[in-house]
C-alpha cells in the first residue's frame, strides 16, 4: 500500500468539479487564491460608471451579475436607474440574505434600460444586483441609487 500511495503522490493529478451554476473548479486551480464575495459599495445620488463581465458572478443561465451593497432606512423611497447600450439591463434588489424586494427588467421608456421604484420597509444593508438579461456577458453600464423626498 506505501509503494501505491507514493506513486499516487507523485503523478499529478487534475479533478473537475462541475456545480449547477455551470461554473467549474479543478484541484489544479488550488493554489490560485479565491476572490471572496464583496459587494461594492453604493452611495445614494453618486452615479456608477462600470462594467459587466464573464468576470462578474455566474448566475446559471448564461449571464453574469454584479452586487452594490447600500444602506437604507425605513421609510425611504427610492428609484434605482440602471442603462447600457451594450446589453438588455435587469437590476433587483435583495436583502442581505437574497430575498427579492423587487426587481425591474425594463423600465417605462419602451427601452431595455431598468428603473426600479421601491419603499424600504425595514432599515438594513441591501444588495443592488445588476445583471444582463439572456446569455450576455455584459459591457459597460451606468447605475444610480436615488432617495426620493417627498414634495412639500
Amino acid at each position: 500500500m506505501k509503494r501505491w500511495m507514493s506513486w499516487l503522490c507523485a503523478v499529478p493529478v487534475v479533478i473537475s468539479v462541475s456545480t449547477s451554476a455551470n461554473t467549474s473548479w479543478s484541484v489544479a486551480n488550488a493554489q490560485t487564491p479565491n476572490r471572496a464575495y464583496a459587494p461594492i459599495p453604493l452611495t445614494p445620488g453618486r452615479e456608477i460608471n462600470d462594467r459587466l463581465s464573464d468576470a462578474d458572478i455566474p448566475t446559471g443561465q448564461g449571464n453574469f451579475a454584479r452586487d452594490y451593497t447600500v444602506q437604507l432606512q425605513a421609510g425611504d423611497q427610492i428609484a434605482i436607474d440602471l442603462s447600457s447600450d451594450s446589453f438588455d439591463t435587469i437590476v433587483t434588489l435583495m436583502t442581505t440574505n437574497g430575498s427579492t424586494v423587487a426587481e425591474n427588467d425594463d423600465g417605462p421608456d419602451g427601452t431595455t434600460n431598468s428603473l426600479l421604484f421601491t419603499r424600504i420597509t425595514r432599515t438594513g444593508n441591501y444588495i443592488v444586483r445588476v445583471k444582463a438579461f439572456g446569455e450576455t456577458a455584459g459591457g459597460p453600464f451606468k447605475l444610480r441609487l436615488t432617495r426620493l423626498r417627498p414634495v412639500q
